[in-house]
């Protein structure tokens, strides 16, 4: 039988763990609000909560955890579904979250790229210094790209034998 007691201390134990790695993860260089949010749905069995549930258990207003959630989609971290049989949404973190954010980050650069790479034309060609450098940086970014697709595969054969 669990008492309340050892409810209360798993779920304080559970925000120290969810206010510890959301300041890990600001240190790196995530925006507060979005590393707790991202901590919080992280340290859940279920991997979801609503927006009400992530207000409540992050002691912050609606409108923070729209922006949070906003971020995150945006960086794929975590997704929004339909809750079944209900109008509301959960949000939700898969369990291989990292590489989900990681190896899609190629769609969150292709436009960087792609303005960078006309930007050479625009400072004068390769030529420049600055054309230069925004060369290295169009290598840099397609070289990442490639590299992301190694690994990818090196994961999911890492990954299965994992289990």
């Amino acid at each position: 039988m669990v008492t309340r007691r050892t409810k209360q201390t798993s779920a304080d134990e559970r925000l120290r763990f969810v206010e510890r790695f959301g300041s890990s993860l600001t240190v790196a260089g995530f925006p507060r609000l979005p590393a707790r949010v991202f901590a919080c749905l992280l340290s859940q069995d279920t991997g979801t909560l609503t927006s009400a549930e992530i207000g409540e258990a992050l002691s912050v207003s609606p409108a923070a955890v729209s922006g949070a959630v906003r971020y995150l989609e945006t960086t794929r971290m975590i997704h929004r579904e339909r809750e079944p049989g209900s109008r509301r949404d959960v949000y939700v973190v898969s369990d291989d979250a990292w590489h989900d954010a990681l190896i899609n980050s190629s769609a969150t650069y292709a436009p960087i790229t792609a303005t960078l790479r006309e930007g050479v034309g625009l400072v004068g060609g390769r030529r420049t210094p600055a054309g230069r450098r925004l060369s290295l940086s169009v290598e840099f970014l397609d070289f990442i790209a490639e590299e992301m697709d190694g690994i990818a595969e090196r994961w999911e054969k890492r990954r299965a034998q994992l289990g």
